[in-house]
């Protein structure tokens, strides 16, 4: 019995017609970080261990990098958890580049995650960051490039973002409520989308032992809606609290130059996980499905400093565009009928019309058109099947009669129509049964 190889757990294979939407999704949404005036770069899938460590937090770094030492070095390395610390690292090696640098990279990152819907353990993200600049535009271009992304792949409507400030959460509930240790509390905070607030009020009354306190807490993580009226209200309840006054006016000056702020509600739920930030974070979520954030990111102003010993702002944003994906197939965003690239097969009635088929395959690659011909000299009606069901948009036959009169008969399988053309023809009839400008 021949054994049966599997992928590993939360690793996929994907088949052309997902490969296919994929490059296309990539394609869109690469075409709104160029607009906006970024610039690619690539990174390593690997890093050394000591690159990512004491960056991403407890649970990241004991859990959720695969790392591993090379037997042959005895040097310890990790795959990139995200494409944030690997530019960091990158802009602290290459000083000569001009601030503030704008960049985006698509890439696959790996975490040792439990695999679940939505969540697989090496996946793609789309990032764009802005290095070097400490000011509320640069944050507002994030948001606009994220909420121009996303409608640049169809969601034109069903997303909220979720907006909120680090300064708040410190200001709000170290500096005011003076909760001590905060880490765990942000973590149980973090988990409200997943296990909802009744589950959320017990962990946190296990954990604080106050019920006054976190009735404070539950009130506060209640409150969502319009950034402008939020803020005056956080305002006028901790007037005296710099650091709530000092993200509320960041965050005014943000909303300010977001387009599309109705898609925007501030949110002092959102927490986001990673040590990093420090200023405007913001996440997004679907109506439906409900399959948790397809996007976040915020300003991490701290960060280069690791790597450097410079002060260096910067703020980013990452597009989960797995989730995105598998969201959109499953409300019929998208669809996956597309099955090739290919436009033209070229069908052989015998194998001794077999060159005559191939110089016009040949014919039509050179004119630009992605052209297939069959490489197993098979029989015509075997050929066309394959052709139907990889749904190849033009057929063209050529017999023993094409070949006699120099001529190929060429099929729209759309349309139905069927015409017959001289072989120095056969490149502009293509093009007009599939819609090609000449």
């Amino acid at each position: 019995m021949v054994k049966t190889y599997r992928s590993p757990r939360g690793f996929r294979d994907l088949t052309p017609e997902i490969m296919i939407l994929r490059k296309k999704i990539f394609s869109e949404i690469e075409e709104v970080f160029r607009r906006y005036g970024f610039d690619p770069i690539e990174t390593p899938a690997m890093e050394y261990w000591e690159t990512l460590s004491g960056k991403y937090g407890e649970e990241a770094e004991n859990r959720l990098i695969w790392r591993f030492k090379d037997p042959w070095s005895n040097k310890e390395y990790a795959l990139r958890y995200d494409l944030t610390v690997p530019l960091v690292r990158f802009i602290s090696t290459h000083p000569e580049i001009q601030l503030p640098f704008k960049r985006y990279q698509i890439g696959p990152v790996w975490r040792h995650d439990e695999p679940q819907k939505g969540r697989y353990r090496e996946f793609y993200q789309c990032d764009a960051d802005i290095i070097g600049s400490p000011y509320p535009e640069a944050d507002a271009e994030m948001v606009n490039l994220l909420i121009d992304s996303l409608k640049s792949i169809g969601w034109n409507s069903g997303f909220t973002v979720r907006l909120n400030d680090r300064r708040l959460l410190f200001g709000i509930f170290e500096s005011e409520l003076k909760i001590n240790p905060i880490v765990n509390v942000y973590r149980i905070i973090d988990k409200l989308d997943k296990i909802g607030l009744k589950k959320v009020e017990e962990e946190l009354n296990r954990e604080i032992k106050n019920e006054e306190m976190v009735k404070e807490i539950l009130y506060l993580i209640s409150l969502k809606g319009s950034p402008e009226e939020l803020l005056e209200l956080l305002l006028r309840k901790y007037k005296k609290n710099k650091y709530v006054k000092e993200a509320s006016e960041y965050l005014k000056e943000v909303m300010d130059l977001v387009k599309e702020n109705d898609k925007v509600v501030l949110d002092l739920s959102l927490v986001r996980g990673l040590d990093y930030y420090t200023g405007p974070i913001y996440e997004v979520v679907l109506e439906k499905p409900k399959i948790g954030s397809v996007s976040g990111g915020g300003r991490y102003d701290n960060l280069a400093k690791m790597f450097s010993g410079r002060n260096l702002p910067a703020t980013g944003v990452s597009i989960g565009v797995e989730r995105l994906i598998d969201a959109g197939i499953e409300i019929g965003l998208y669809n996956i009928k597309e099955k090739t690239y290919t436009q033209v097969q070229v069908v052989f009635m015998g194998y001794a019309n077999f060159k005559y088929a191939w110089n016009i395959t040949m014919k039509l690659r050179e004119a630009g058109i992605n052209t297939r011909i069959e490489l197993n000299r098979t029989k015509e009606e075997t050929q066309r099947r394959k052709a139907n069901r990889m749904q190849i948009p033009v057929l063209i036959f050529v017999g023993k009669e094409e070949e006699t009169q120099n001529i190929a008969t060429v099929y729209s399988t759309t349309s139905n129509k069927r015409i017959r053309v001289k072989v120095d023809d056969v490149q502009k009839a293509v093009k007009d049964l599939l819609g090609i400008d000449q």
